[in-house]
């Protein structure tokens, strides 16, 4: 996965726990429930970033061990 990505995912989540914050200590229900929305999210696709990575990962080690008999 692209450090870019990874990067922007991340953004994504500490945005997403602003607008949290910030609907917390307003009382606006709304940003609240949109930023907790945007941070899971965002965590979620954390998750299918480090899964890819797992998977290239794996596919990289079998490739090495198939080319070294």
């Amino acid at each position: 996965m692209a450090i870019g990505d990874k990067a922007q995912h991340k953004a994504e989540e500490l945005a997403g726990k602003v607008k949290h914050a910030a609907g917390k200590v307003t009382g606006n229900e709304d940003l609240e429930a949109r930023g907790f929305a945007e941070e899971e999210n965002a965590k979620l696709k954390q998750g299918v970033d480090d899964a890819h990575d797992a998977a290239e990962h794996a596919k990289d080690e079998i490739q090495d061990r198939l080319d070294d008999k």
